[in-house]
């Protein structure tokens, strides 16, 4: 959406020029540490899965059920976020959010004590509403910390680190939960005592302790670090400046709504089952600890895919780059799903790389040109991450059908998401009211 004059100073005060001022670079460093632990703490359930599912005696319903909670929080959370930001502020809601996130961790500790499938789901519920709380929170900071023009530069920089807190999280769940567990070190397959599964309860205690104390320190930092102001350059439109639009007449953002939504079954549903999957005796044989290990290949990937997108979408229309991704994707799944062995492993691997510009890139194509109406559609695209909450799905059909075959579930997705690149992605053609630009 383009930017008035009076809008654009509202903005920021920073310099054409700079980009970031010297007096910001700071605050942008500490905003970058909350896309880092959000990042960090999301991932680290992919490790969690496999081993509450040996803990619990977890069908694959039951375990993807965990990740559902956690997703069905951005559903519910969102808008009372938004809410709260709008009684307390931004700066209080970040505290807020990192306090909400560590009252879940330290729930985390209670309910392995316990232990208790449905209170680690309360848990679970919690820390990601927390997330959310800072998801709305946080992104309109990262916008107004320097230029307009390099706002995206900068929340591109976040994104990165949000990259490097998946990567580096399952080694932490891999060495700390999985290392530390009977389960985590068993072959697949093993059966375990009541006193076994009992002490492996208990591994979780530390991670999360040692996550709690680090959501606290953060949230103390930032409740005394002198944080911008926002003002109210990230107040919505008035009604007045939107009631000759509809958002409906957008195809870009109609069909990207679903690709969101669809998208996010296929990335949570690799990466939960991603575990169980490799350490099948058919496909690499491993125990739960090597395959949350290999996990990091998957989200390396991921970060080397985005700064490669970046590169060739300055060259490449984003929509033929999101069409070849979607290919290879497609590709690689029927090869995890119909070969065995080392291949089906790393073909599984692979799809990280080919979904790693799919969120941005959607997210981009689906808010083109909706003018006065971005910031509703945004907010429907982020609603549409609940999708995730729907990996139960696949869930359902590894236990009907076997682990490898619900794998055609994520196949059938990166489908859509080739007919939205070819097709649903093209912006609709709409004419503008005098003095509302379209364009972004």
């Amino acid at each position: 959406m383009a930017i008035t004059p009076t809008r654009q100073s509202a903005l920021t005060d920073a310099p054409p020029e700079g980009g970031v001022r010297p007096s910001y670079v700071s605050a942008l460093v500490l905003l970058g540490t909350l896309f880092f632990m959000w990042g960090f703490i999301t991932v680290i359930n992919n490790t969690l899965l496999p081993h509450l599912r040996s803990v619990f005696e977890l069908s694959y319903t039951q375990t993807t059920l965990i990740e559902s909670v956690w997703f069905i929080a951005y559903f519910f959370a969102s808008i009372p976020s938004a809410k709260l930001i709008e009684r307390i502020g931004y700066k209080k809601s970040l505290v807020v959010g990192l306090l909400i996130m560590a009252a879940g961790a330290v729930g985390m500790t209670v309910a392995a004590s316990i232990p208790s499938y449905g209170v680690t789901l309360v848990m679970l519920f919690v820390i990601a509403s927390g997330i959310t709380l800072l998801q709305v929170a946080a992104n309109p900071y990262v916008a107004v910390i320097g230029s307009p023009e390099t706002a995206s530069a900068r929340l591109n920089l976040v994104q990165a680190l949000n990259s490097a807190g998946t990567m580096l999280a399952p080694l932490f769940g891999a060495y700390l939960i999985l290392g530390r567990s009977t389960s985590g070190t068993a072959k697949s397959g093993a059966v375990f005592t009541q006193a076994e599964r009992l002490a492996d309860a208990q591994s979780v205690v530390l991670p999360y302790v040692l996550v709690a104390i680090v959501l606290v320190i953060l949230a103390v930092v930032i409740a005394r670090f002198p944080l911008p102001a926002m003002g109210t350059s990230t107040s919505r439109m008035a009604k007045a400046d939107r009631k000759n639009h509809s958002l409906w007449k957008h195809r870009n953002l109609v069909f990207g709504i679903p690709a969101i939504f669809i998208y996010l079954i296929a990335e949570i549903g690799v990466a939960n089952l991603f575990v169980n999957f490799v350490s099948q005796p058919q496909i690499a044989d491993l125990t739960h600890e090597q395959a949350g290990r290999y996990l990091t290949f998957l989200w390396g990937f991921m970060m080397i895919g985005r700064f490669a997108g970046s590169f060739i979408m300055q060259k490449i229309p984003a929509e033929t780059v999101l069409a070849a991704f979607s290919i290879g994707a497609f590709v690689v799944m029927l090869v995890t799903v119909f070969t065995t062995g080392p291949l089906a492993m790393w073909a599984l691997i692979l799809v990280g790389l080919f979904h790693s510009i799919m969120f941005p890139t959607i997210f981009t194509l689906g808010i083109k040109g909706l003018g006065p109406l971005t910031e509703e559609g945004s907010g429907l695209l982020i609603m549409a991450i609940a999708g995730g909450a729907l990996v139960v799905v696949q869930g359902q059909i590894a236990d009907a059908y076997g682990l490898q075959t619900s794998f055609l579930l994520t196949a059938a997705c990166e489908l859509y998401i080739l007919f939205y690149a070819l097709w649903g992605s093209k912006a609709t053609e709409i004419a503008a009211v005098p003095g509302q630009p379209l364009e972004e």
